[in-house]
């Protein structure tokens, strides 16, 4: 039986079952499942076990760095003779064209990538199935090493370069100078790729190493080199990465959410390769049964001394986290050794509680059906003119949730900047219905009553107040008093803020909010931050104060629950002196 096949059915049925995560598990019933399906119309690809093997013998012809040959484990043969093995029934063009690959650090990721570099350099092939002598090569292979900046795009590429050099049979095919790879027949070569790349072309990439994603706060560097990935018959691109931080707002940690979900779901795209090594939600960090979940070297401790010494390296850190009890070391030893995503700080308002929070989101329409008719309650966080300002409804119901959802005005002609300041897409959330785009260069505070307005006849409401921070906001609240609004001033100390905030964070885990899933909303959800006294109250902040990891429409959704709190039996502890009407 073939490697790939022998190490799923030992993760799926046999002796791997119980020391593999779950995410794992569904990467490897995928093969078995596409196994049974293959050659079909509705699927055409196969697993060709020559295409798969060939990738094995080039990495083994490959120098570990101890002057000692590469020497495949079977998870390292799943993952490359998975990613080279399908290839298309009748063309042999490899199916994969993209692939995410997740896993704890140490467990050798960068040496089996500079395989998959020397790979794309030499014998990088196309083949109808199991016809390896009509094999094409890749005219002028393009292999390129990418990271977040040239010093780590320049690590990964020494160390393909090494394995190169350190290689009879791969460096006999190759010119190999101390700046350059190129082939000798077939030209092209491997280059290091980091964000000074910039807007520039993608070039025609034949094989693309995006290293540890995790730490690019923007997609650039892999959009635009994956941009270029059309221009060849056959091309594959990598990204290969730990854990990280600052969850929400990195463009790995979405890549990894949509991998995650398409596992478990059975519905990847065909092209998409996934393997996501980590330990499991329910399971305790501090069990060491777990850790090789996330470390599949801990398969082979009696085989491998490296294995061993990783093993008792992180044996070391994790005594460090018990006796020091340091929230900083122990964040880190989660996201590097157990690989599972944390929050950037510490004090990040929603740590831990995001997936629940997405938990609680329901259709547009679904939300639209549960408010009709209720009572509402408006906040406004009124921002600079040239910012983003923030508008919520919070509408208790009556099973005792409370329905929220919110939204932000920005003026249209300061969206662009915002959108390369704040890396989040204004412009579709606009064309969505999730923001409010209006016309100039200033906001429009003008735009907030109609879109209220038509919001509340929309969903059949009645509104009870508008409670709004004083900041900016005066003449507003003049006007809109005139016109026999009810306005609520909500002072912004933390002896107003600090319940309503804790109160909000309590009825998310106890499941008794719900929200129509607004984008912009979460996204500032997941930006907040919070701020403490000595007596243990608290606010919500921005990171620094300049900064463009906005909270406005939050700040205006916790203004509006002030006083939704008040009428019901939530708002109890608030005190009477703690707004003016």
């Amino acid at each position: 039986m073939h490697p790939v096949t022998q190490y799923a059915l030992d993760v799926c049925e046999g002796r791997l079952r119980d020391i593999v995560g779950e995410i794992e598990i569904a990467a490897c019933r995928r093969h078995l499942k596409d196994l049974k399906r293959q050659g079909t119309e509705e699927f055409p690809f196969v697993f060709d076990e020559t295409r798969a093997n060939r990738i094995y013998t080039i990495a083994q012809m490959c120098d570990r760095g101890d002057g000692q040959a590469m020497q495949l484990l079977p998870f390292q043969k799943f993952d490359l003779g998975c990613l080279f093995g399908w290839v298309h029934r009748k063309t042999g063009v490899r199916r994969f064209v993209y692939a995410y690959v997740q896993v704890g650090r140490g467990n050798a990721k960068t040496k089996l990538m500079g395989a998959v570099c020397s790979y794309g350099m030499v014998s990088d092939v196309i083949y109808p199935p199991g016809k390896p002598e009509l094999a094409r090569f890749a005219i002028e292979p393009e292999v390129v090493c990418a990271a977040v900046d040239r010093e780590q795009a320049r690590r990964l590429w020494r160390d393909a370069y090494s394995m190169m050099k350190s290689s009879t049979a791969i460096a006999k095919r190759l010119n190999i100078m101390k700046n350059s790879v190129t082939h000798k027949q077939y030209g092209g070569g491997m280059i290091a790729a980091s964000k000074d790349i910039g807007n520039k072309d993608g070039g025609r990439p034949s094989i693309i190493v995006v290293d540890e994603f995790h730490a690019h706060k923007t997609a650039d560097v892999k959009n635009t080199l994956f941009s270029g990935m059309g221009k060849r018959e056959q091309c594959l691109g990598i990204i290969i990465t730990t854990a990280g931080t600052d969850a929400e707002n990195k463009p790995c940690y979405q890549e990894y959410k949509s991998a995650c979900a398409g596992l478990r779901e059975g519905n990847l795209p065909e092209t998409y390769f996934a393997m996501i090594r980590q330990i499991d939600d329910a399971d305790d960090p501090h069990d060491k049964t777990c850790w090789v979940k996330a470390n599949p070297m801990f398969q082979h401790l009696e085989q491998e001394q490296y294995a061993r010494s990783l093993y008792a390296q992180v044996e070391i850190e994790h005594e460090l986290v018990v006796s020091t009890g340091d929230r900083g070391r122990t964040r880190e030893w989660l996201i590097k050794r157990m690989n599972r995503w944390q929050a950037e700080s510490e004090d990040k308002y929603m740590s831990g509680c995001m997936d629940k929070w997405n938990e609680l989101a329901v259709s547009p329409q679904e939300f639209a059906e549960l408010i009709e008719g209720q009572d509402a309650y408006v906040g406004l966080d009124l921002a600079k003119t040239t910012d983003l300002t923030g508008a919520a409804f919070a509408i208790p119901l009556a099973d005792g949730r409370i329905a929220v959802t919110a939204t932000g005005f920005m003026p249209d002609e300061r969206m662009i900047q915002h959108e390369h300041s704040d890396r989040v897409p204004y412009r579709d959330w606009a064309r969505e219905g999730w923001c409010v785009l209006t016309d100039g260069a200033v906001t429009d505070y003008h735009a907030i009553e109609p879109w209220m307005l038509d919001k509340a006849w929309g969903w059949g409401l009645v509104i009870q107040e508008v409670c709004y921070d004083s900041y900016n906001a005066t003449h507003l609240a003049q006007d809109w008093e005139q016109k026999g609004r009810t306005m609520v001033e909500i002072r912004q100390g933390v002896q107003t803020l600090s319940e309503p905030t804790k109160r909000l964070r309590e009825l998310i885990l106890q499941g008794k909010i719900v929200h129509d899933g607004s984008p912009l909303l979460t996204w500032c959800l997941g930006n907040a931050v919070e701020v403490s006294d000595n007596n243990g109250n608290i606010k919500l902040s921005k990171k620094h104060k300049d900064d463009s990891q906005r909270i406005d429409p939050l700040a205006a959704l916790i203004n509006a629950l002030v006083r939704a709190f008040v009428a019901t039996d939530l708002g109890a502890y608030i005190m009477s002196d703690d707004w003016g009407l």
